[in-house]
């Protein structure tokens, strides 16, 4: 696991490898610290689960770039088209029915995803340098506090 340590370039061109290449790593939100892995790779999103001790019947939100990246992943209706336009990008999460390519360990096997847009300059950074939709539920424990700093992660 790798955190982002900084808004350096050179750092989120580093965790973006990382993120390729199946890891996961510590990434800030609009509001915590969470841990972040390939929404689409399956053997990374599992380890996310053994990371956090989380249930697997409990689905991760996945974090794109775009509305373009959101519609990648996921069917869109009018009312999302229109909510997501006005708000993303921010934290607004949207539950949508999934693409096929979305495993069902993101899911826990529905056929929904909850997908957003953050708002943190170096969340969507990575983001777009990564290419990736991100799959990144906070950095704590499963029923512990939300991280708020990087010291607590």
């Amino acid at each position: 696991m790798s955190p982002l340590y900084g808004s350096c370039p050179s750092d989120i061109r580093k965790v973006a490898r990382i993120l390729a290449d199946g890891g996961v790593a510590a990434v800030p939100t609009e509001t915590v610290y969470g841990l972040a892995a390939d929404a689409l790779n399956e053997t990374a999103c599992r380890r996310l689960f053994e990371i956090k001790e989380r249930p697997f019947q409990d689905p991760l939100i996945v974090h794109v770039h775009n509305l373009e990246g959101a519609r990648r992943l996921a069917r869109f209706n009018p009312v999302a088209e229109v909510l997501a336009k006005h708000f993303w990008p921010g934290p607004l999460t949207l539950v949508l029915k999934k693409d096929a390519r979305v495993p069902g360990i993101v899911t826990a096997d529905l056929d929904t995803v909850a997908i957003r847009v953050p708002e943190h300059p170096v969340m969507r950074r990575l983001l777009c340098i990564s290419g990736l939709g991100l799959a990144a539920p906070s950095a704590n424990p499963f029923g512990y506090l939300s991280p708020t700093r990087v010291e607590h992660v």
